[in-house]
C-alpha cells in the first residue's frame, strides 16, 4: 500500500501505511444494497407485456450506470488512497486511473494538529491538519483511521527528523580521524600511545 519499499530511499524506513477510514465506505455499501433490490424489485414487478424483455435489459442498464457512479467509483477512490509515514516523509497517494503522490518531509512539517467530532471519536477517525514549509502549505487529511496514534507516529518521526545524526555531531565521517581514529582515543579524548 502506498510506496512500494524499492521506490524508499537509502536508511528510509516504512512506519505506517494506510487508507482512509472505511466509514467512507458506508454510504457506497448502502447505495449498492439500495439499488441491488430496488433492480430486483423492478424487474420482477415488470408485467409480462410485448417489450418486458427490453424493459427488464433498461432496468439492468440503469442498475450497472448507477452502481458504478454511486458504488464502484467511490471504493475505488478509497482504495486507491493511501497514506504513507516513514522517517523520511509523509506521502499521500490518490488517483485512480492516473496516480498522484505528494511528498513532505518530515524536516519541512512545522505543525501537525488533529480536529474531532462526537462520531469521530466514537470510531477512532478525524481529520489531521499538516502544516508544512514547503509549496503545499496547510494539507487537510480527512477520515484518518486511528487519528490519535497516527498524530504520535508522526510527531515521533518528525522529532527523529529533527534530531542529527551522530555521524554530524562527530564532524561528518567519526571526526577528523574517520570511525577507527575513535577507538585509538584514551578516556580523556586524547590518542593512545
Amino acid at each position: 500500500m502506498g510506496l512500494p519499499d524499492h521506490h524508499l530511499t537509502e536508511g528510509e524506513q516504512r512506519i505506517r501505511s494506510f487508507h482512509p477510514h472505511w466509514r467512507q465506505l458506508v454510504v457506497p455499501f448502502l447505495a449498492l444494497v439500495v439499488i441491488v433490490v430496488a433492480s430486483g424489485a423492478a424487474m420482477f414487478y415488470i408485467p409480462d407485456f410485448e417489450y418486458a424483455g427490453y424493459a427488464r435489459i433498461a432496468v439492468a442498464v440503469i442498475s450497472v450506470g448507477l452502481l458504478a457512479v454511486w458504488s464502484f467509483v467511490p471504493y475505488l477512490r478509497w482504495k486507491n488512497t493511501s497514506y504513507l509515514i516513514t522517517s523520511h516523509r509523509l506521502s499521500i497517494g490518490t488517483g485512480v486511473l492516473s496516480k498522484s503522490h505528494d511528498d513532505i518531509p518530515m524536516t519541512k512539517v512545522n505543525t501537525v494538529s488533529a480536529e474531532q467530532t462526537l462520531v469521530e471519536r466514537i470510531l477512532g477517525s478525524g481529520t489531521l491538519h499538516v502544516e508544512s514549509a514547503g509549496e503545499q502549505g496547510r494539507i487537510e487529511l480527512r477520515d484518518i483511521p486511528h487519528l490519535q496514534e497516527v498524530r504520535a507516529e508522526l510527531f515521533r518521526a518528525i522529532d527523529e527528523a529533527d534530531e542529527p545524526d551522530e555521524d554530524d555531531e562527530d564532524g561528518g565521517a567519526g571526526g577528523a580521524g574517520g570511525p577507527e581514529a575513535k577507538g585509538d582515543l584514551d578516556g580523556t579524548g586524547r590518542r593512545r600511545r
